[in-house]
């Protein structure tokens, strides 16, 4: 190794030191990382938070912001969602930025700005959320506003000063996941307004090294600094009783990379291979809603090739407007299956944006799947 190259060498270095770091702590007993499917899942789980990792650190620059994909079908991070599309463009605080794009047909479009992601590091907080209602939408869908710390004309909201990530929300009730549809095209761009002119520097050792840095910030942030369901403190809306949801709530406002206008419900579900979930109740009046599968490491099951999701298009209703889902490891021949791929244990989890009514509560019984598709499991 020489002089030169020195910095990215010791980073490399330590990059590979923290990846062997996670395959002991992570994915061991202290973490409560111990079963075979578990540590399939947290192995998986650790490659996708590097590739995100990757495509988002490495060329990170906040004078020339581009909004990059978060997760996806081969991406799952942060708590994905089959109906939605997430972005995210890094930024300064002392700049200013200004955002175009275009709705695209989205149920729900938003904008937060995530604290203490300046160096790759995990949110510590969501800040300022834009809602497509804040904003000027044109009869075509588009729609231009600025971020910066001070007020500036048209249409205009203030830049965080601890600002270092602009995280988008995109979210679709369609009969297709939006989020395994390959068609489907978010026009979104960021531009900041007072930055140098000039081509930007080649990256040289030091902020290679750096870069490798912040990679390890973003795997880190995801993994050793949060530890994985049902692990430590939860909040009020995590039950850790299977098979039985807490009631609905908000997330609260120090979580880093929630939506502040959600109200989440996730609970554990245990199954035999004879068995199935029965869930019922009802939508409330709302502008989205849905519930899927996670992994232990809140990473969505199979959505491109299986029915591992329900929005309220998908569902089927029954005639007094409630519905009835049907969680099994094979198709029972009901409405609203829910395919648990095989897996006796997962997590259920529930979102409903911007809710105008009390939710009511989710209603859950164990039965025969036998039973439920003859129609006595009711």
């Amino acid at each position: 190794m020489t002089t030169a190259t020195a910095a990215s060498g010791q980073a490399l270095a330590e990059l590979l030191d923290f990846m062997r770091e996670l395959d002991t702590r992570f994915l061991g007993e202290e973490f409560g990382t111990t079963q075979p499917e578990d540590i399939t899942d947290g192995r998986l789980f650790v490659l996708h938070a590097l590739q995100a990792a990757l495509g988002s650190q490495l060329h990170a620059d906040p004078e020339r912001p581009v909004f990059r994909r978060l997760t996806g079908p081969n991406m799952k991070v942060l708590g994905d969602n089959p109906d939605a599309l997430y972005f995210g463009a890094y930024v300064r605080p002392d700049r200013s930025y200004r955002i175009r794009g275009n709705v695209a047909g989205a149920t729900f479009t938003s904008f937060s700005q995530e604290v203490g992601t300046a160096n790759g590091g995990y949110s510590r907080q969501t800040v300022n959320v834009v809602k497509d209602s804040d904003l000027q939408i044109d009869a075509g869908g588009n729609f231009e506003f600025v971020l910066s710390a001070e007020r500036r004309p048209g249409r205009w909201f203030p830049l965080h000063p601890q600002a270092g990530l602009i995280n988008t929300r995109h979210f679709f009730e369609r009969e297709k996941p939006a989020a395994s549809d390959p068609a489907l095209h978010i026009p979104l761009t960021i531009e900041c307004l007072d930055a140098d002119p000039a081509p930007p520097p080649r990256m040289d050792d030091a902020v290679l090294a750096a870069r490798m840095r912040r990679v390890v910030n973003y795997v880190r942030g995801m993994t050793l600094d949060v530890p994985p369901f049902p692990r430590g403190a939860q909040p009020g809306w995590v039950s850790t009783v299977p098979n039985r949801f807490n009631p609905p709530a908000d997330p609260a406002p120090s979580t880093g990379w929630a939506n502040m206008d959600a109200v989440y419900a996730l609970a554990p579900y245990e199954l035999q291979p004879d068995e199935a979930l029965v869930i019922e109740g009802r939508f409330p009046r709302c502008r989205f809603a849905n519930v899927l599968l996670y992994t232990r490491f809140l990473q969505t099951y199979d959505h491109v090739n299986r029915r591992v999701s329900l929005n309220r298009r998908q569902t089927r209703l029954e005639a007094d407007g409630s519905f009835r889902m049907v969680l099994a490891h094979c198709d029972p021949g009901v409405p609203n299956w829910l395919d648990t791929e095989g897996r006796t244990q997962g997590r259920l989890f529930w979102r409903f944006l911007l809710p105008e009514e009390p939710l009511q509560p989710l209603r859950t019984r164990v039965a025969p799947v036998a039973e439920v598709a003859a129609g006595t499991g009711s």
